[in-house]
């Protein structure tokens, strides 16, 4: 199976950041097209006044962006693999899923926070969110936890 075109969707996290270490490997491996995105979450805002508010979020949440995809582009730069970069507004998971349809993509790759219990029942996973709506596979990579 050959990935001609890599998705990483990225928060700044650190677990993101390893999805998308992995995902630059294998786009350099496999001479893959890879496509950053951030997603700016505008669920939290649905319903609320926009006046002055959702101007102010978004410019925070573009910037929080902006810092999360130059890192990608850092780390892909220091391996010799070009990375398109892109800021979506949505659903993250849904933004996800349609971005890669429309790119064609061979694979997601992204890292899941590996929240339980009531966290997971109440916020959801966009990983898992993801795997169950996207029409092609996905990686995902979990958080190391740190050797003592």
């Amino acid at each position: 199976m050959l990935y001609k075109k890599i998705v990483v969707p990225t928060d700044g996290s650190e677990v993101s950041m390893e999805a998308a270490r992995h995902a630059i490997e294998i786009g350099k491996l496999m001479k893959a097209e890879i496509y950053a995105i951030y997603v700016v979450d505008i669920a939290p805002f649905i319903g609320l006044p926009t006046e002055g508010l959702w101007e102010t979020m978004k410019e925070i949440l573009n910037e929080e962006g902006e810092k999360a995809l130059k890192k990608v582009k850092k780390m892909s730069e220091e391996c010799g693999v070009n990375v398109k970069c892109e800021i979506l507004e949505g659903v993250p998971a849904n933004e996800i899923v349609e971005f890669a349809e429309k790119k064609r993509a061979d694979i997601i790759v992204m890292g899941t926070s590996g929240k339980t219990g009531l966290d997971r029942f109440l916020l959801g996973s966009v990983a898992e969110k993801v795997i169950r709506n996207a029409h092609c596979p996905v990686l995902i990579v979990k958080k190391q936890e740190k050797e003592e």
